[in-house]
């Protein structure tokens, strides 16, 4: 498909209004000259890329497209100058922007001049996207080189076409240099979605209705937070659960899942790739656009995953990219701990979970938690910084599974019940030590408890907003330094 025809599906009819300027550079080398000559001649085009500024769904939005048949939509210094100002225009005009690479990388006709406007491209990437406005890239088939490796991949969102080849190094390059080839799909967008390196593969034909919705939540603006409404009456608070009772129900296959509470949330939610233990997806609930990553409980017929190191970096990736937006954080915990593997230990997992502790503790954006079901050991707690903890009545959180901390204390997995009601894990008693603002009553019936909690998501995240940054901040910071309550006196000397 050319740059044409995808801008032809994508963008409302005669709304495309080109920036392009004429290219006016010249170039000693006869030959670069004939092929651009000819590339010209064979595509229409002046030069690899196409920018402008069209309508999606009637929303103003700026382009930089390329265009494989012009020399591999290779980038030289014309082509990267004419990005540059493109990306400059958008920031200039408060445009979001949707970047469409196509290309081998840097033309190498030009060396390391070409090779070096990558920086150029990507500083005003940076000012984009640091003047908090959404920036897409939609990676098309192939993106590689020092495309792939500066402005291609620096999306809030990163899309890609399916069985798109993506990567640094070319496979005629890479078999040239390491003498073996390169195994075909490890540069696959399947691959890289696969290893938490894309946020979506999305057809074409799909590409459009995406967009829009992704821009729907990205561009929305909310209505001033409305003023506090008096506190009802409390009603009656229940007797705490059984520790181990409220174990055993969370552990039931029937129970609400993540995905069912934040498909009855939002007005809309747009869920991003992941077969892995995180979903992560972008929200509109009560109007107000929201980035959310949340932990799935699988179905009765799945495995339940374990948390990876992948999975944690993207965490941390979507509360950047949340941050950079201004938009407010939702987590959802329920999982049955992080991975415990050779892999994982290589992989560095214990290191996400502390970097996701720091980057959640630091975001300035408003962050929400919901601690929905199981809460086990660092792949649960590393969701749960934030101002404000909902629990649902049945949900704890613990250093290990039980049965765990059993092996622990009993060298056996038999005493999981007393444990459970030794440790304090229930949402009951984690209200006590400072995590849990509310607990959600539960009862028999699933949908109860998914209502309560979609009407709470939704109070609470208005009431954050309502807060200036500064005196959520203090109180954040206040309430980490509470959290796990008073310490025991020491003993005398």
């Amino acid at each position: 498909m050319t740059a044409r025809q995808l801008l032809d599906r994508l963008v409302d009819p005669g709304s495309l209004h080109s920036w392009d300027e004429p290219i006016t550079a010249e170039y000693a080398d006869a030959g670069y000259r004939d092929a651009l000559a000819r590339a010209r001649e064979r595509t229409g085009l002046d030069e690899a890329v196409t920018t402008g500024r069209a309508l999606l769904d009637g929303r103003p939005i700026a382009l930089v497209a390329c265009e494989f048949a012009f020399l591999g939509g290779s980038i030289g210094v014309a082509t990267a100058e004419r990005i540059t100002r493109a990306v400059e225009r958008a920031t200039a005009e408060r445009l979001p922007l949707l970047a469409l690479p196509v290309s081998g990388g840097t033309r190498m006709q030009e060396g390391s001049a070409a090779f070096l406007c990558m920086v150029r491209v990507t500083a005003a990437v940076h000012a984009h996207r640091t003047a908090g406005l959404p920036y897409l890239t939609y990676l098309r088939n192939p993106t590689m080189g020092g495309v792939f490796a500066s402005w291609g991949t620096l999306g809030h969102l990163v899309l890609a076409e399916p069985g798109a080849r993506l990567g640094f190094l070319g496979p005629r390059v890479y078999e040239e240099l390491r003498g073996e080839p390169l195994p075909p799909a490890v540069q696959r967008a399947e691959t890289l979605a696969a290893h938490g390196r894309l946020d979506a593969i999305v057809p074409p034909e799909r590409l459009r209705t995406f967009l829009s919705r992704a821009l729907t939540v990205l561009t929305a603006r909310p209505a001033p937070a409305p003023s506090p409404s008096p506190s009802p009456v409390p009603a009656p608070v229940p007797a705490p659960p059984d520790a181990w009772e409220s174990v055993l129900l969370s552990r039931r296959p029937d129970r609400l899942s993540a995905l069912e509470l934040l498909h009855h949330t939002a007005e809309l939610f747009l869920p991003l790739d992941g077969d892995s233990a995180l979903v992560r997806g972008l929200a509109l609930i009560g109007g107000r656009p929201v980035m959310v990553v949340a932990q799935q409980r699988q179905g009765p017929d799945q495995p339940a995953l374990p948390v990876t190191a992948a999975d944690l970096r993207a965490v941390r990736r979507q509360a950047q990219i949340a941050e950079e937006l201004g938009l407010p954080l939702l987590t959802v915990v329920d999982t049955t701990g992080a991975e415990l593997s050779v892999e994982a230990e290589l992989d560095g997992v214990a290191l996400e979970i502390a970097h996701c502790l720091t980057t959640l503790v630091g975001l300035r954006t408003p962050v929400l938690a919901v601690l929905l079901g199981q809460g086990s050991g660092g792949g649960a707690l590393a969701l749960l910084p934030a101002d404000r903890v909902l629990a649902a009545e049945h949900s704890w959180l613990a250093p290990l599974p039980p049965e765990g901390a059993s092996a622990i204390v009993h060298r056996d997995g038999d005493h999981a019940p007393q444990l459970a009601r030794a440790q304090g894990i229930t949402a009951t008693a984690l209200t006590a030590t400072g995590l849990v603002d509310q607990v959600v009553p539960e009862t028999d019936d699933p949908a109860g408890l998914r209502d309560r909690l979609a009407t709470t998501v939704t109070t609470a995240l208005a009431e954050l907003a309502r807060l200036p940054a500064p005196e959520r901040l203090a109180a954040r910071a206040a309430r980490n330094r509470r959290l796990g309550g008073p310490a025991s006196p020491l003993p005398p000397h």
